[in-house]
C-alpha cells in the first residue's frame, strides 16, 4: 500500500511540437502564415481576380480592393533565395524599368525629350506627394538615384569615352567621384541619432508622474519675472520675439507636454522630434529625406551634406566631359541649348538626353544643398523652419528663400 503523503507527483510529459520542414528556395511563408510558392504567384488571389473582371467590364474599381491587390503583389513578388524565396520591395522596381525607357524614348526626337524630360520631375513630384501624405517609407527615390548614378555612368562608358576625347585622368577622376558618393551616401544612411526607447518598466508615465512633472514646472514659474501661476507670460513681450508671440521657460508644464513623446515614452531633449515615417525620435532632426530613406539627425547631417557636394562637383564634371564630346567647339553653356546635329545618330541623342536628365536632377540637388546652407548659417533645422511657418511665428527673408525663426539664431552679448 501506498500513502497519500509518499507518494511521488507525476511527471507530465512535454508535448513535442512538430518541427517545420525547412523551406526550398522556392518557398515562403505569406502574409497569412501559410506556405506557398513563387510558381504560384498569381494563383488564387479572389481581390486580383474581380479586379480584372470589374476592368474588364468597366466598372470602378474599390480603393480598398486596390489596396488589397498591391498588398498582395507585394507579398508574392519574390526571389528564390536559400532557406526560402526573400521578398522584394515593390517600390525598388520602377525606376529599374521605367528610367532606360523614358530616356530612349527621349533621345528619338528633340519634341519627345521635351516631353519626357518635363513629364519625369512631375511624376516624381506626385509620387513624392503621394507617400508622403500616407507617411509611409519607400525605395522609390533611393533606387531611382542610385539607378541614375549607375545608368549615367554605364552611358558615359558606353557612349562618350570611345569618342577618343575623354582621357584616362579624367575617366580616372569621374569614377573616383562616383566612389565618394557611394561611400557619403553609405555613411549618410547610418543612424542620424535615434533616441533610444527606454525598458519596458520605465517606458510610461501613469497620471500621477505626469500631474508631479507639471507641477514642478508650475513651481518653477513663480519665481519668473513677468509669469503668472500658469506657466504663461503675461502681456510683456521678450525682446526679439517676433510679433509678440509669448516664450515659455523651459519648466513650464506646456513646454513638460511638448517635449513628451506619447509614442517612443520619453522626453525629448532640445530640438528632436518624432519621425512618423521611420516611427522613432531623432536628436536635432532635420527633416526625413526620401533620397536615402532615413532621417537626416545630429549624427548624419555632416555625411549628408559632403554627399550633396561631392554629387554636385562630379555631375557638373561629367556634362562638361559630355558636352565637349558630343558638341566641340562650343562652351558648355552654350552646347546645353545649341547643339546642331546632335540628333543625326542615336549615340549622341543619347547622350544629350542623358545630359539634359542630368542638368534637372543636379539643378534639384543645388537647391536642396542651398537651403541646407542657409539652414545651418542660421542654425537651424528644417523642421523648424517649417513649424516657424506653420505657426506663423519666423520672418521670410530674400523672396522667402530665407526663414528667421528667431529661437537658436541670437547670440547672448
Amino acid at each position: 500500500m501506498t500513502h497519500k503523503g509518499s507518494m511521488k507527483p507525476v511527471k507530465k510529459k512535454k508535448t513535442e511540437e512538430p518541427e517545420l520542414e525547412p523551406l526550398c528556395c522556392c518557398e515562403y511563408i505569406d502574409r497569412n502564415g501559410e506556405k506557398n510558392h513563387v510558381a504560384a504567384c498569381l494563383c488564387d488571389c479572389q481581390d486580383l481576380d474581380e479586379g480584372c473582371d470589374r476592368w474588364i467590364t468597366c466598372k470602378s474599381l474599390q480603393p480598398e480592393t486596390c489596396e488589397r491587390i498591391m498588398d498582395t503583389i507585394s507579398d508574392r513578388l519574390r526571389i528564390p533565395w536559400l532557406r526560402g524565396a526573400k521578398k522584394v520591395n515593390i517600390s525598388i522596381i520602377p525606376p529599374l524599368v521605367l528610367l532606360p525607357v523614358f530616356l530612349h524614348v527621349a533621345s528619338w526626337h528633340f519634341l519627345l525629350g521635351v516631353v519626357v524630360l518635363t513629364s519625369l520631375p512631375v511624376l516624381a513630384l506626385w509620387y513624392y506627394y503621394l507617400t508622403h501624405r500616407r507617411k509611409e517609407q519607400t525605395l522609390f527615390f533611393l533606387s531611382l538615384g542610385l539607378f541614375s548614378l549607375g545608368y549615367m555612368y554605364y552611358v558615359f562608358l558606353q557612349e562618350v569615352v570611345p569618342k577618343g576625347r575623354v582621357g584616362p585622368v579624367q575617366l580616372a577622376v569621374l569614377t573616383c567621384g562616383l566612389f565618394l558618393i557611394l561611400l557619403a551616401l553609405h555613411r549618410a544612411k547610418k543612424n542620424p541619432g535615434y533616441l533610444s526607447i527606454p525598458a519596458s518598466s520605465d517606458r510610461s508615465l501613469n497620471s500621477s508622474q505626469l500631474e508631479c512633472l507639471n507641477r514642478k514646472g508650475q513651481e518653477k514659474t513663480k519665481g519668473f519675472p513677468g509669469a503668472d501661476t500658469s506657466g504663461s507670460l503675461n502681456n510683456r513681450t521678450v525682446k526679439d520675439d517676433p510679433k509678440g508671440s509669448s516664450r515659455l521657460p523651459a519648466g513650464s508644464p506646456t513646454k513638460v507636454k511638448e517635449d513628451w513623446c506619447a509614442k517612443c515614452q520619453l522626453v525629448r531633449p532640445a530640438r528632436a522630434w518624432h519621425c512618423r515615417i521611420c516611427g522613432i525620435c531623432v536628436r536635432r532632426m532635420d527633416h526625413h529625406c526620401v533620397w536615402i530613406n532615413s532621417c537626416v539627425g545630429e549624427s548624419n547631417h555632416q555625411a549628408f551634406i559632403l554627399a550633396l557636394l561631392i554629387f554636385l562637383l562630379t555631375s557638373v564634371y561629367g556634362i562638361t566631359l559630355t558636352l565637349d564630346t558630343i558638341c566641340r567647339d562650343r562652351s558648355v553653356f552654350t552646347a546645353l541649348f545649341y547643339c546642331p546635329g546632335v540628333y543625326a545618330n542615336y549615340s549622341s541623342a543619347l547622350s544629350f538626353t542623358c545630359v539634359w536628365y542630368s542638368v534637372i536632377v543636379t539643378a534639384g540637388m543645388a537647391y536642396i544643398f542651398l537651403i541646407q546652407l542657409i539652414n545651418i548659417s542660421y542654425n537651424v533645422t528644417e523642421r523648424e523652419v517649417q513649424q516657424a511657418l506653420r505657426q506663423k511665428t519666423g520672418r521670410r527673408l530674400l523672396c522667402g528663400l530665407i526663414v528667421d525663426t528667431g529661437q537658436y539664431n541670437r547670440a547672448h552679448l
